[in-house]
């Protein structure tokens, strides 16, 4: 999850926390047993194409059979996609700053268009010369002369190259790093000369007035790279006119490869809140409707990876979906519901996205506090379906421990988790027998309610 605004509590109510009965028992045991296994060190924080991602679907892939869910991907459960393709520094790939060596792809990034190539100098500051490397200060440059940023690194380092330029590095660059590094995704024609972007950090080294000169070795080398992503979809086919759609991620950070968590350096991001949470929730909902009396409507569930890297993976189903998306009646995405306490209680957007929302939920709560937000656009998986003008809601229970390694099972509140689960089966319930919920479009928020 990405940038973040507080949700605007348009109506407050309460929802009933309860698990005495044996079957909350039951699924209590089993809530703990997903979310335990799910951001458990094995797994190595789930990050999209990697090893743990696998572990992941296929532990959620064998949890829809055991249910008795329909596999509706392109290959039994799982339905793969694209998240990134293009380069990425190689193994090879160095930069050393005064015999420094610097991290590739946190501190420094070479642009897409840079050449492969090594460079070595003693560089003066504020002394760009021929035959040797050239620093750059982006916040000196007059970018109204280009059309894009890009367009500015890529005519600066041909320039460079023309003056006789060895290599050039540009700093004070105000671009994000993932930004940054999601340029290698393209395939550019090379310039004559290595070309680097240097980190706010780097730069303040860069920049300092009082240096005498910097040593700099550089050695520019990429790789090819695809990355894929795999959903996991499981269906309950009831033969009906409409189906609803329930939607988790369960991707996260892994090792802070892309740069989202807020701690710095490798570290393992477990994602027992995010959002193994949501996934619990999804399989535990699953095994209740399987067994339940609602035959009214179909159940598509879907665990949706690629969400860390802007809703990828939702975005892909949603395109190539496997149902008729003009029979979907609604989706519930359920996305960091395992904190639930009563100072910021339940929160839900979407209620603008179908007039029927608010009947539906009058009723819906007993002693937690709900806040309700109307958008259905929001930094999570249900924007994809709002984008299809299919009525959404999205549950949220807050933000401890958000984009952090202490994001653990042992933080969870597995009653309030309970809890969201059953306002969701018992909104479930409520529409089963009535007719396709109209859809309604909601203002574009300025920022994004979550990630």
């Amino acid at each position: 999850m990405k940038k973040i605004t507080w949700l605007l509590p348009l109506v407050v109510t309460t929802v009933l926390v309860s698990a005495q009965k044996k079957s909350d028992r039951k699924t209590l045991t089993n809530l703990q047993q997903h979310i335990s296994y799910l951001s458990s060190d094995k797994l190595e924080g789930r990050l999209t194409g990697a090893p743990g991602e696998k572990l992941a679907a296929e532990y959620i892939q064998s949890q829809m059979q055991q249910i008795g869910l329909l596999p509706m991907g392109t290959e039994g459960f799982l339905q793969t996609f694209s998240v990134k393709e293009g380069r990425e520094p190689a193994a090879t790939c160095s930069f050393e700053l005064n015999h420094k060596a610097l991290a590739a792809g946190t501190q420094y990034v070479p642009l897409p268009f840079t050449a492969i190539k090594a460079a070595k100098g003693e560089v003066l500051p504020q002394a760009n010369e021929p035959d040797n490397i050239w620093l750059i200060n982006v916040a000196e440059l007059d970018t109204a002369k280009y059309a894009s940023r890009r367009e500015m690194y890529q005519r600066e380092t041909a320039e460079a190259g023309k003056a006789g330029a060895t290599g050039i590095i540009f700093f004070n660059g105000t671009e994000s790093l993932p930004e940054i590094n999601s340029w290698l995704e393209t395939n550019e024609t090379a310039a004559a000369i290595p070309a680097v972007w240097v980190s706010k950090e780097i730069s303040k080294i860069l920049a300092d007035e009082e240096a005498n000169s910097f040593l700099i070795q550089l050695n520019v080398a990429l790789k090819p790279v695809k990355r894929t992503g795999t959903n996991v979809i499981g269906y309950v086919d009831n033969k009906a006119a409409r189906t609803v759609i329930i939607g988790a991620h369960y991707d996260h950070l892994g090792y802070g490869e892309d740069n989202n968590g807020v701690t710095k350096g490798k570290m393992l991001y477990h994602g027992a809140n995010d959002n193994a949470s949501g996934i619990a929730a999804l399989l535990e909902l699953a095994r209740q409707v399987k067994a339940s009396k609602l035959k009214n409507t179909n159940y598509l569930f879907v665990a949706f990876s690629g969400n860390e890297q802007s809703l990828s993976g939702s975005r892909y189903l949603a395109s190539h979906p496997p149902i008729n998306l003009s029979q979907a009646n609604y989706m519930l995405n359920l996305d960091m519901i395992g904190r639930l306490n009563p100072s910021h209680g339940l929160q839900i957007a979407g209620m603008g996205t179908s007039p029927s929302w608010s009947k539906l939920l009058e009723n819906a709560d007993k002693e937690t506090k709900v806040v309700y937000e109307a958008s259905g656009v929001g930094n999570s998986d249900h924007t994809s379906f709002y984008r299809k003008q299919i009525p959404v809601l999205f549950f949220f229970t807050g933000l401890d421990d958000f984009h952090l390694p202490e994001d653990s099972a042992d933080k969870i509140n597995y009653e309030g988790t309970l809890t969201v689960m059953k306002l969701v089966f018992e909104l479930m319930e409520k529409t089963d027998n009535l007719e396709k919920l109209a859809f309604t479009a909601t203002p574009e928020p300025t920022t994004a309610a979550i990630k």
